[in-house]
């Protein structure tokens, strides 16, 4: 069983997302020291990829994908100010919409995480990866939840309509 199905394991690391000011987060750039830093840290504790706040305390996104959070059927995710938005994240966004599910864009605290039912990353080259453990805590039931299992499902026919040429700007 893959990460697609066994999901992936988080540590919130000391290292923050820093404010635009000092470096803008929708720039792809070579020089994101912080997130390397982070990387080092969560893969030092265990974990697969590190969970970054951002200066307030809140979640801003992971060191190489971003991250969303299901409660109560609502699909939350960062709002923006610190993360990269990224082409996965805006489709899977869209597909969220899609599907007539609840979606948030917000500020919310690492306790709201420990407390989701569920959990995902999403990336280029992840795709959308469950979440099934945050800082030694069980996300849900510690396996890939409903929600997230269908938008892989989703995610994947739509990756697959745009590699056939099936559905025109769907990027």
């Amino acid at each position: 069983m893959g990460p697609k199905e066994r999901g992936i394991r988080l540590f919130t690391v000391h290292v923050r997302r820093g404010p635009p000011d000092v470096q803008d987060p929708g720039w792809n750039s070579l020089s994101k020291l912080n997130c390397i830093s982070a990387c080092i840290q969560a893969n030092k504790a265990g974990a697969d990829e590190a969970l970054m706040l951002d200066p307030h305390g809140f979640v801003a996104t992971c060191n190489s994908v971003n991250f969303f959070i299901v409660r109560e059927g609502e699909v939350w995710t960062p709002r923006g100010a610190y993360l990269m938005r990224g082409i996965t994240r805006t489709n899977v966004m869209a597909l969220c919409r899609e599907l007539g599910a609840t979606l948030r864009e917000c500020d919310f605290y690492l306790t709201q995480v420990y407390g989701a039912d569920e959990a995902f990353v999403t990336g280029t080259f992840a795709g959308i990866l469950p979440v099934v453990e945050v800082d030694g805590r069980t996300i849900g039931n510690g396996q890939r939840g409903q929600r997230t299992h269908q938008l892989q499902q989703l995610y994947a026919a739509l990756v697959e309509a745009d590699v056939t040429g099936g559905r025109e700007g769907a990027w």
